[in-house]
């Protein structure tokens, strides 16, 4: 018998497979499709860990299930190359980014095809390839042209180590999402898309998908709709005029006890209302609160807050109260309107704010009707509220109610639904993006440029100076053009979208990828989208995949699609750590690569140990042991086959079927494809190894039996997806190929017979002391205690106790009984 060299048998099928067009997407009239995409890629110079694996090889073989199962497959691969990272890298080095990207590209391929993830390349895609990023630049343009893209002076998170500027989600916490630093604020003109006129399709759409529920709440939470009341408070200004204050509030029940008012440091009343012999303070207060990061300001929930009295005071149009105005720094311009009614008896940071500053606290509250005393602690439950005037008694919901109708009625309030996400900043000042096509004339503002692409000039230098410029600025002969309605001199626009624009519409061009006329073509992507399994990191929660459901959403209000969301199922999968428990890196110095596993196992341990290791959703560290483990198992199903499927005959009518053999063989059908398609891998390996092991411990006995080489046949089909290599070799030695031309993954996926899973005796081992001593045959439906009575009945057991009475009898119906002699 050979050995098992998996070297060999890899050399030999991948030219064979390539000839046969193995991966190429389904075109057969009739079939159903299927599009399964995992998440764009970023190429890093790092190239692929063994962790990438747990992302692709599941794919993988979803895909080439469903293909044995009769579907077209559409299973992709592309790259979302614009990027940060190797604009960095290019300025380090002088190289062109197009070429740190081909050859970060060129590694992730040859990777991925050295782990035998069967994409179909000729669709292969490139976000940074002007053919490509012509189409993110026309969807620019369309957003343009429906009022959803404009342009607008903020202040917007700025980066220093990075030199960049971040949208609200890249910025989330205070630190950029790449180098993980703290960010600043920086005010500067941007492109925005006005992803908040979405919010409510955004939230109420995803009832619909079938999404983990994490990813769900993070989108809900992101997106952050609330129903309150935006109410006026007026402050009176130095200048001796009343200055309007709108605050926004969820719980206008509690305004009685509204004591204070806080306003962020950058609300534009700050210098109206402060009075001259505080403005000192104010203003030092202000410049401290510019030098923070909004994660350090949001950190004052945890610890004392800080803040200024402005010397001015706001008027509750409520109670008529007057109450100070303070600045302090963890109230955020980015939320709500940037100020609030403090209420400290009913909101923490309210309350701890009210006890550093001996400000009063008023209970207006009582959590079922009774009040708590909150002198040391706010209560922040619903109740009956008290010393409220006339809404005295009145339950918070019907309080609610009643005196926001109110504030409608007197004219100084009214209801509000509003929004936790902010418009998308989509502007950034470097080189390595897809330009933005607007040109800028003095006559006309704004144009569009349609001459698409607006393709990236050479430049001097990659790197943005300090000012937030970008390099684009300085190259002046791309920079001056020609305004497209008047004719006169022009200026380009020197910003590039960030990278997050051409990763939300690429699912689309996968359906056609060769369109030279158009993103994509309509009747193709009727037939493959939305994509019916969509795989990555839960990382992109709230980035990527709202923007790309933002930019669906629009798609179909301008008849380009016919579907409102772009991926009807999503999963994400866990993380491999390192051996050390801790994430891959290299400077930790405990990244895998799948180069080194596969030169040392072979692509079918490492598939197959990818599929083991644990659960698809969980954290799981890298043990070599375990890839030693399912490489030693292959080496079994190797000998199992070439030692028992020669011998077993061709089958013949009337042949008598092994009615054990055909139970475990349905049984282990019906396992392996319900847990591959409810994504448990782990467990859909685990019962292929016990059947195996079965066949193994059953195989002297099944010499000769027909029904012994079909179970092979089968077993081999089974195995194809997750180990295609020896799947395929097995296939042709043991002689089940009709042709040179056949292959396994050709083959229907087998199918189990109901009948079969009704065993009417079955096979159990009997162990003493764990050691197997006998073997016998109970019928199926035998209990616990007819099973234990015939296992302690076996002559060899009545020998080995010799008399004595067992301290324990185990029972694992349907497999084993386990004796624990007494003493």
């Amino acid at each position: 018998m050979d050995p098992y060299d998996f070297r060999d048998i890899e050399s030999r099928w991948k030219p064979h497979w390539q000839r046969l067009g193995l991966y190429l997407t389904g075109t057969e009239a009739g079939k159903r499709p299927f599009y399964c995409l995992d998440f764009f890629p970023y190429p890093s110079g790092a190239g692929l860990s063994v962790g990438h694996c747990k992302n692709y090889v599941p794919t993988d073989v979803i895909s080439r299930k469903r293909k044995m199962e009769g579907y077209n497959v559409l299973h992709p691969m592309g790259w979302d190359a614009f990027g940060q990272p190797t604009e960095e890298y290019a300025i380090r080095t002088g190289i062109h980014p197009s070429l740190v990207t081909r050859k970060h590209t060129d590694t992730y391929r040859r990777q991925m095809k050295l782990i035998e993830a069967g994409y179909d390349w000729e669709r292969e895609i490139d976000s940074s390839d002007p053919s490509y990023y012509r189409w993110t630049q026309h969807f620019f343009l369309l957003l343009f042209d429906r009022g959803l893209a404009y342009q607008d002076e903020s202040d917007i998170w700025w980066c220093p180590e990075c030199k960049i500027v971040l949208s609200n989600e890249e910025a989330a916490g205070g630190q950029c999402w790449r180098c993980e630093k703290d960010v600043t604020r920086k005010r500067m003109n941007q492109w925005y898309f006005r992803i908040t006129s979405y919010a409510d399709r955004l939230l109420d759409d995803l009832e619909g998908l079938d999404w983990p529920e994490g990813i769900k709440a993070m989108q809900r939470n992101w997106i952050g709709r609330s129903e309150g009341a935006r109410l006026t408070f007026m402050v009176g200004a130095p200048d001796g005029q009343d200055l309007p204050m709108p605050v926004y509030t969820t719980r206008v029940d509690t305004i009685y006890g509204a004591t204070f008012c806080v306003i962020s440091p950058e609300h534009p009343l700050v210098g109206r209302i402060t009075t001259r012999d505080r403005m000192a303070e104010v203003a030092a207060y202000i410049e401290g609160a510019r030098l923070k990061s909004n994660r350090e300001r949001m950190a004052a929930s945890e610890k004392q807050k800080t803040g200024v009295f402005t010397g001015a005071f706001a008027i509750n149009p409520y109670s008529g109260e007057r109450v100070p105005v303070w600045v302090a720094d963890y109230v955020l311009m980015d939320y709500g309107t940037g100020a609030i009614m403090a209420v400290p008896a009913h909101d923490e940071r309210d309350h701890q704010f009210a006890r550093s500053y001996g400000i009063p606290i008023i209970e207006v509250v009582a959590p079922g009707g009774v009040p708590q005393g909150v002198e040391e602690k706010a209560t922040v439950a619903d109740g009956v509220l008290i010393n409220s005037g006339p809404f005295d008694g009145l339950g918070s919901d019907r309080a609610r109610a009643r005196m926001t109708a109110f504030a409608e009625e007197k004219g100084f309030g009214t209801r509000e639904v509003n929004y936790r996400i902010h418009d998308w900043m989509v502007s950034r000042q470097r080189y390595w993006g897809a330009p933005i096509p607007i040109i800028h004339c003095e006559r006309c503002g704004a144009v569009p440029d349609r001459n698409l692409p607006v393709v990236l000039p050479e430049v001097d230098s990659y790197e943005p100076d300090d000012t937030g410029r970008s390099p684009l600025a300085r190259v002046e002969a791309w920079l001056r053009t020609k305004c497209p309605e008047c004719g006169g001199p022009a200026r380009r626009d020197t910003n590039t979208m960030a990278g997050f624009a051409c990763s939300s519409w690429y699912f689309l061009r996968f359906a056609s990828p060769h369109e030279e006329d158009r993103p994509f073509d309509p009747e193709a992507v009727r037939y493959w989208l939305p994509v019916d399994l969509y795989v990555g990191g839960a990382e992109h929660a709230v980035m990527h995949l709202i923007y790309a459901r933002f930019w669906t959403k629009v798609m179909y209000d301008a008849g380009l699609v016919s579907f409102t969301e772009p991926f009807s199922v999503l999963r994400n999968q866990g993380m491999i750590l390192g051996a050390d428990g801790q994430k891959m890196s290299k400077s930790k110095g405990n990244v895998v690569t799948p180069d080194e596993m596969v030169e040392r196992y072979g692509a079918d341990a490492l598939r197959l140990y990818i599929l083991f290791i644990g659960p698809f959703g969980a954290d799981l560290a890298w043990n070599e042991e375990g890839i030693a483990g399912t490489f030693r198992f292959l080496r079994r199903l190797w000998r199992l086959c070439l030692e028992s499927g020669a011998a077993g005959g061709e089958a013949e009518e009337g042949d008598r079927r092994d009615p054990e053999l055909a139970f475990h063989l349905a049984s282990t059908l019906r396992k392996v494809s319900e847990d591959m398609d409810g994504f448990q891998f782990n467990t859909a390996v685990a019962a292929l190894m016990e059947f195996v092991n079965f066949l193994v411990s059953r195989s002297a006995g099944l010499e000769g039996n027909s029904g012994l080489r079909e179970t092979l046949k089968q077993l081999l089909v089974l195995m194809a997806p997750m180990t295609p290599f020896i799947s395929e070799e097995l296939w042709h030695r043991l002689g089940f190929a009709e042709s040179d031309e056949d292959s396994v993954h050709l083959q229907p996926w087998p199918l189990w017979r109901e009948q079969d899973l009704a065993l009417e005796r079955m096979e159990m081992v009997v162990q003493v002391a764990g050691k197997v001593r006998a073997r016998m045959s109970v019928p199926s439906g035998s209990t616990e205690e007819e099973i234990r009575g015939a296992a302690l009945a076996q002559e060899r057991i009545v020998e080995l106790l010799g008399g004595r009475e067992p301290a324990r009898v185990i029972v694992v119906p349907g497999r084993l009984v386990n004796i624990i002699p007494g003493r």
